[in-house]
């Protein structure tokens, strides 16, 4: 983007380059379980998955290291079953990318996407024949704006170098989003560093 100050006295100008999107995260939160480390089912060993129970009466199984495939469905079947006569309702599977190949085999069983992280992938699953009532991931994000004013009471604006206004010619106030945990004041004061070099102090009255 290309920043300006507008206002009487002349004009400075500085640019940079567009700003990445960032994505908003869910989380579920959950207690460990202890749990055998195989169970049996139709006369063979079976080995059980990692998991994890949620805070509303669900599961989490929370993969972290290669398995074969097939060993994977087997177990995830026969979890389900168990899980189903206990009257568990949501099962999730958190996947690392490492893990992707395990995709298909819960898919398969009846998994559907929830949501994906840079690391990692959420699958969800609903044992009722009732509709799920599982939460959605993380659909908005927190946007921000900086209306910034100098001792010559010039006012920051900047155009666009990628978007939707790129091109047009259109002045406005340097905008941005706030990070996951990011305290509104300080993305303000971060988004206008990036965007346009000028650093800010935030007065609130």
């Amino acid at each position: 983007r290309g920043a300006l100050f507008l206002g009487p006295g002349g004009a400075g100008e500085r640019q940079r380059s567009g700003v990445g999107s960032r994505t908003m995260s869910a989380s579920i939160y959950s207690t460990k379980v202890d749990a055998e480390s195989a169970m049996t089912t139709n006369g063979r060993d079976v080995e059980l998955l990692p998991f994890v129970n949620d805070k509303h009466g669900g599961v989490i199984i929370e993969m972290t290291t290669p398995m074969d495939p097939q060993l994977f469905s087997a177990s995830l079947k026969s979890l389900l079953s168990k899980w189903r006569e206990q009257g568990i309702r949501g099962v999730w599977i958190k996947l690392p990318i490492s893990l992707a190949n395990l995709i298909q085999s819960a898919v398969e069983e009846g998994f559907w996407y929830h949501h994906a992280e840079e690391t990692y992938l959420m699958l969800a699953y609903w044992l009722p024949n009732t509709p799920h009532t599982l939460p959605v991931n993380a659909t908005h994000r927190v946007g921000v704006g900086a209306f910034v004013m100098n001792d010559k009471r010039e006012v920051l604006v900047v155009q666009e170098k990628s978007g939707v206004l790129k091109g047009l010619g259109i002045w406005k106030f340097p905008t941005g989003v706030v990070e996951p945990g990011e305290d509104i004041n300080i993305g303000v004061v971060r988004e206008v560093k990036e965007e346009t070099g000028v650093c800010i102090s935030i007065y609130v009255n």
